[in-house]
């Protein structure tokens, strides 16, 4: 029979992945507790859970939200970064940790993701880690959208003002026949 309190954080780790977009496993060993602080803190401003807790209870509340693919890389030191409105935002934010604290060294790695119903192994999550923000490739749409709009408002300026000379110079010329 499984301990009250045991119960409790089982709970309380489900709660923290149900509505979760994306759920990504990172090995943290080799940081120490200054560099895991400021991991977390950056997690945090990106809107992203970050936590860490037994591997048997992060098993037991994945399954329980019937994600049982991610079982076999719950061994060892594992954290979670949860983001439930960023996609992308767990693995970004841990690729510029590394790339701005870490001096690109080969300490916390990814172990695997979940996100949106997919499994992402390393290679996918670094990619996705190097798109832009969700709000940049909106803006780049945007963009590209108002491209041709503003190519048609070029040319037709462009005729107007063909024919804002045109007739300038046969009001010019008609003067001069006066």
């Amino acid at each position: 029979m499984p301990q009250p309190y045991k119960i409790e954080e089982v709970k309380k780790i489900k709660k923290r992945l149900e509505n979760a977009k994306s759920i990504v496993l990172i090995d943290y060993k080799g940081i120490n507790i200054e560099e895991v602080d400021e991991l977390r803190n950056r997690m945090r401003n990106a809107g992203v859970d970050y936590f860490i807790s037994k591997n048997t209870f992060i098993k037991i509340a994945l399954n329980e939200l019937g994600i049982s693919e991610l079982d076999s890389q719950l061994v060892g030191p594992t954290a979670i970064a949860v983001s439930i409105n960023d996609e992308v935002a767990p693995a970004r934010e841990l690729m510029k940790f590394k790339k701005d604290l870490m001096n690109d060294k080969d300490f916390p790695v990814f172990k695997t993701g979940f996100i949106t119903g997919n499994i992402m192994d390393v290679p996918n999550l670094e990619h996705l880690a190097e798109l832009p923000s969700k709000e940049v490739l909106l803006a780049m749409i945007l963009q590209g959208f108002n491209a041709p709009i503003s190519g048609f408002v070029g040319v037709l300026q462009g005729i107007l003002r063909k024919f804002v000379y045109t007739i300038d110079a046969v009001a010019k010329k008609q003067e001069e026949k006066k």
